[in-house]
Formats: structure tokens, sequence, C-alpha cells
């Protein structure tokens, strides 16, 4: 009996994986990163219903300035509430908000480019494909992405730096080479957050819902702008 208890112990392993069993930190993984996946699945269609208002009632563009500073004043919002219930409504505020900012370019390309709608179908098919191999990749390699950090951060502050220059400084010309790297940046950033779930390092599924959201929204855009160029 008591090397029957020892194999079973033994079978079972600390952390149950090779019972078959998860243990209770894989469990937490699995919950943060389900809750994330159904999180962000919300707010995306909800913001997309808010582009979807803001082009019917024809609502204008709010300014680099406005839109700045009410991004970043619901993005601190989300940060300060992301361990109460309270946090959903931050992250769908931040969402719906950036949803009504969406509108009126969408409602741009439609109205004055004469294939506008396909190429938003594109950059929209293409986002979600990018997003589906990213994360599928993440999830089934397992594979730790933790040393992107560094690089992913002085990316961000980069972007940031050429967000402010442009509001006083005209960078059209740069801009199919600013929206290029801009879409790589964002698919790191899908592939870091997406392994810093799996391997523990982010346990708090509305940050990580606002992380990949914003990831999946500067790569639509993105890819938006870079196609229309192209295709001028």
């Amino acid at each position: 009996m008591a090397d029957e208890r020892n194999f079973r112990i033994m079978a079972s392993g600390q952390d149950g994986r090779l019972a078959g069993i998860a243990g209770p930190s894989e469990l937490a993984t699995n919950r943060v990163l389900r809750n994330t996946y159904l999180l962000l699945a919300a707010t995306l269609l909800f913001s997309a219903a808010m582009a979807g208002v803001s082009m019917a009632f024809g609502f204008p563009y709010l300014g680099p300035i406005v839109t700045l500073v009410g991004y970043f004043g619901l993005l601190f919002l989300t940060y300060r509430l992301r361990n109460s219930a309270a946090g959903l409504l931050a992250v769908f505020g931040l969402t719906g908000f950036m949803g009504l900012t969406l509108g009126p370019l969408l409602s741009a390309y439609l109205r004055t480019v004469p294939n506008g709608g396909e190429l938003v179908m594109t950059s929209l098919g293409v986002t979600g494909l990018l997003f589906a191999g990213l994360s599928a990749y993440a999830v089934k390699s397992r594979r730790d992405m933790s040393f992107m950090g560094g690089f992913l951060s002085v990316g961000l502050f980069g972007l940031l730096g050429v967000i402010l220059v442009g509001l006083f400084v005209d960078l059209s010309a740069f801009q199919m080479a600013i929206s290029a790297g801009v879409v790589l940046l964002m698919t790191g950033m899908i592939l870091y957050e997406t392994s810093a779930i799996i391997h523990g390092g982010q346990d708090n599924y509305i940050l990580a819902t606002v992380s990949l959201y914003v990831s999946l929204y500067n790569i639509f855009i993105n890819l938006l702008a870079l196609f229309g160029l192209g295709d001028d």
C-alpha cells in the first residue's frame, strides 16, 4: 500500500501535470487567458458598434489633442480600477471611446477612396489573421517572450515621440515607414502579452485585454494606411 501511494504521489507531480491534472498555477493561467479573450471579444464588438454609431451620426474628427487626452485619461482610469468590477466599465469606456474616434476615419475612407470599403475589409481581415496566428503560436509553443520587453518599451516610447512630433511637423512623407514600424511593434506586443499571461507574468485580465485591444487597434489603422498608400 505504501509503495502504491508513493507511486501515485510521484505520478501526479507537484503541479499535477504528469497525471494530466492542471495544478493551481496552470488553472489560474488558463482562467486569465480565457477571461482575457472573452473580454477582448466583447470590447471589440462594442468598439465596432461605437464606430458604427459615429459613422451613422457623422461625428467629426476630435483632433489629435482631444483624442490623446481622452485615451490616456481613460487608460489611467482603467489602470487604477483594474482590480475592481468598475474596471470592466472603464475598459468598455476606453474601447468605446476609441471606436468613436475610429468612425470618422472609416467614413473618410468610404467617402473619398474609390475602393475604400475593400481596403477597410482587407485591413480588418489581415488584422484578424495576424492575431489568430500570433496567439496560436504563443499558446502552442509556450515560448517565453519576456526578452522582448526592453525592445518593446523603447519602441513604445519612440512611437509616442513620433506622435508628439507629428503634432507640430508634417511627417506624411514618412507615413509608410511609420505605419510599417507600428505594425511590427504591435505584433511583438501581442506575442509578449500572450506569453506573459501563459507564464504568469500577467495575472490581470483587464490589463491584458487593454494591451491586446490597443495592439489590434493600431495594427488595423496602420494596415489601412499602408494599403491606402500602396493603392494610391
